[in-house]
Parts: C-alpha cells; structure tokens; sequence
C-alpha cells in the first residue's frame, strides 16, 4: 500500500503529545499513519480537510460536537459496519471509508 498525500490541507495540525506510538490504519484504501490513543475523527483529520459528505447535500463534513451526539462524523469501517469517528478509537489496521464508492462520481467533481 502506499502512503496517502492529502489532497487538501489537514484540518487538525498536531502541536502536542507527538510522543505517543505511531500506528498504522488504512483510510480510503490508502496505508496512513496516526498516533496511539486517537480517536477516528483526529487520525482522519490530520491527514485530510473533513471527514465524509454530507449525504444530503454532498457538502464536506469535520464533526461538530465532538461528543458523539450530533451525528455529523458517522464514518464506514470496509467491512460496512458504521463507526462514529469523534468517540471510537483508532485500532492498528482499522480499514475506515470516508465516502462510498457509489459516491465517487458526485465528490471528484467538486473541491476535495
């Protein structure tokens, strides 16, 4: 797998606890680093702008509330399964979807 190159500015720029164990996941097909101890919506957003689109109106999403009650970070593991990003923790080896396939038509035409 290769390492991901943004194709936006990250959202999040990690200023602090840079120590922690780096470990691997898989987001968007594509092998990414993140650190130990963060949750989905930090390891996604360090690495690009928002976190999915907004199923209704395509536009780019980041969370809002951070708590897991706005329903604004809802992201897909490979295998389906629905994660909330603001409150799951990154696993070494998670495989996370930020958009479907099906939606690949709609996003590439629009800004990243």
């Amino acid at each position: 797998m290769s390492t991901v190159t943004p194709l936006s500015p990250a959202q999040f720029v990690r200023v602090a606890e840079t120590a922690r164990a780096s470990i691997s996941f898989v987001l968007d097909g594509l092998e990414v680093k993140a650190l130990a101890g963060d949750t989905l919506l930090t390891a996604i957003l360090t690495h690009q702008r928002h976190v999915r689109r907004s199923e209704f109106s395509t536009e780019p999403r980041a969370g809002f509330c951070l708590i897991g009650a706005c329903q604004d970070c809802w992201v897909r593991s490979e295998d389906g399964t629905r994660l909330r990003a603001c409150s799951t923790l990154l696993r070494e080896g998670m495989r996370v979807l930020t958009r479907l396939d099906t939606e690949a038509e709609i996003y590439d035409g629009g800004a990243q």
